[in-house]
């Protein structure tokens, strides 16, 4: 056989491992598991961090705050040094809509070693568990309506700055950390607790289903959770004892025991790709974790150029791989012989009569894009996309090496006018 027809020949028995030997990865069942109401509804506090975020919070913090959760809950929306107005439009949001109390509060700069969001999650944590709001009807277990009036009264005239909230004595027993771009269908909070309490999880994260408007979103969006799954397979991460470990920060359920045990955020305050060393984190610490899609939580977020979606992927894409160039040029030769391979041999095929070649490489294009299929059906997207998955996977490959240029730049991992050098010291792997 020729090279290319063994190169096919190598990309066509890598398929075939995926399809079989990578915890399907490929399937889009792994949803909420079996929920069921407990006899007591714990209490919960919802940490929103948000850096100017004043355009989509009217999208989704009424969201949160329509949530019919049947137990003590509150609201703390941290304002990480937004210049737009955020925590402004955060209060009249509370004002208008109602719901459950709602603080904002503001930490300040990020100290050195901590990356913005994991400095905010760290304040709005640490308040939760400081107020320990459990006086009264939200902490003994009175009525639901007398919950809800008390947490009604305690909501100032600037949009629940303060309030007594529904953290149970000495903190709240779960915490909801939420971005502020996710928006909630009512039950949404309420089917997250009955998971984990059905199932004794210490962190139940669902990915956000993201959104699929624009062109460049449909070609991006749908690989982006495919190729996330193939790194992290949600039946692997799922399974009792797994070494497997990832979350979606997003949307993560966490027992407030459990991120005390796991030490977080403090242990992993350097992580650029912090839901996954959030999950890591649980996990090490003997929690169990659990990862499925969303059905009723959607990222609202518009990525409606190739450029923001480039930067998305780019901020983070070296990171995972370590910050190692060694394993960039793996990850690179790898996706070349997997994604690239397959339409290049049948072009050799069909154009310059390889016909071993052309037929591997068939072959190794009809199982990757029958991977492909079950992601686009759950983006409600054209099955005929799965053929373009090496197309996608082109750009990828491309995002991939200039987040690398980025970091030898000195351009690390930016973010909304933050950029974060590489940890001092490397996350486990």
């Amino acid at each position: 056989m020729s090279t290319i027809a063994w190169i096919a020949l190598a990309s066509l028995l890598s398929w075939l491992w995926l399809l079989l030997g990578q915890g399907f990865f490929w399937r889009t069942d792994q949803r909420l598991p079996r929920r069921s109401a407990p006899a007591r509804w714990p209490s919960v506090a919802v940490v929103v961090p948000a850096r100017d975020e004043a355009e989509v919070l009217p999208l989704s913090l009424p969201s949160l705050l329509a949530q019919d959760y049947p137990g003590p809950m509150e609201i703390i929306l941290v304002d990480d040094g937004s210049e737009d107005g955020t925590g402004d439009v955060a209060r009249a949001l509370a004002v208008r809509y109602g719901g459950p109390p709602l603080t904002v509060v503001s930490p300040g700069a990020p100290e050195p070693g901590w990356t913005g969001k994991l400095w905010a999650l760290r304040h709005g944590i640490g308040l939760a568990r400081a107020r320990g709001a459990g006086a009264g009807p939200w902490g003994d277990g009175g009525s639901e309506a007398e919950k809800r009036r008390e947490g009604d009264g305690e909501r100032d005239g600037e949009g629940g700055e303060g309030g007594k909230g529904g953290a149970g004595a000495g903190g709240p027993e779960y915490l909801l950390l939420t971005d502020a771009d996710i928006a909630h269908e009512p039950d949404s909070l309420r089917e997250l607790v009955a998971a984990a309490t059905a199932n004794g999880l210490d962190l139940v994260s669902q990915m956000a289903r993201l959104r699929v408007v624009t062109g460049w979103e449909r070609v991006v969006v749908p690989a982006f959770v495919y190729f996330f799954a193939q790194l992290y397979p949600f039946r692997r991460v799922n399974r009792a004892g797994a070494r497997t470990a990832a979350a979606a920060g997003g949307c993560v359920l966490l027992r407030t025991e459990a991120a005390g045990r796991a030490r977080v955020p403090e242990a992993i305050r350097q992580a650029v790709i912090d839901d996954v060393s959030l999950a890591r984190a649980v996990q090490r610490a003997g929690g169990r974790i659990w990862l499925g899609l969303a059905d009723r939580v959607d990222s609202i977020r518009p990525y409606p150029r190739l450029a923001d979606l480039w930067r998305m992927v780019s901020r983070s894409a070296y990171a995972q791989l370590w910050h190692n160039p060694l394993l960039l040029v793996g990850t690179v030769a790898g996706l070349a012989v997997v994604y690239l391979a397959p339409p290049a041999a049948l072009y050799a095929g069909l154009f310059a009569g390889d016909v071993a070649a052309g037929a591997l490489g068939a072959a190794a294009w009809a199982v990757m894009a029958g991977t492909y299929v079950p992601m686009l059906r759950y983006y409600r997207q054209s099955l005929w996309q799965a053929f373009a998955l090496p197309f996608t996977a082109s750009l990828y490959l491309c995002m991939t090496v200039d987040s690398a240029v980025r970091h030898h730049r000195g351009r690390g991992a930016a973010w909304k006018g933050r950029t974060y050098p590489r940890p001092r010291v490397a996350p486990e792997r």
